[in-house]
């Protein structure tokens, strides 16, 4: 029998935080796709395609995407906790988002990588407008 074994990372918010300049969000906001979401409950998730990686390393496509929201006040149904920017990944396409937006953010997907020249195809990411924040009561 195996013996279970538990390691635990524990991320400190300072010495374990990779700090972005404002040029850099900047870039984000300039590289990413965005869309605005009003105030209601969305659910965000892609909704088909892959990003692939061609060449002498070929792999089949992988769906993932960051998402960066900002710009107003948001709970991320997932923590309950109401923030007016944050970050989260979608990694599938059976994997969702769940946003009670109370006040217009921003939505902005895009792709982290560090050879561009060997990626192709696209994600579609759909955010679908399914309630009233008054629906959360």
């Amino acid at each position: 029998m195996t013996a279970t074994e538990i390691k635990d990372l524990v991320v400190d918010s300072k010495t374990n935080a990779y700090k972005l300049t404002p040029a850099q969000m900047s870039d984000i906001q300039k590289t990413g796709v965005e869309t605005v979401l009003a105030s209601g409950i969305h659910v965000v998730r892609i909704r088909k395609g892959s990003f692939d990686y061609v060449g002498g390393d070929a792999q089949t496509g992988e769906p993932i995407v960051m998402l960066w929201i900002y710009g107003g006040k948001f709970k991320n149904l997932k923590t309950g906790i109401e923030v007016p920017a944050g970050w989260s990944t979608l990694n599938g396409y059976d994997d969702t988002l769940t946003l009670a937006v109370s006040e217009t953010v921003t939505l902005c997907a895009f792709f982290f990588d560090v050879e561009l020249e060997d990626n192709a195809g696209a994600v579609t990411v759909s955010a679908v407008k399914v309630g009233e924040l008054s629906d959360l009561s």
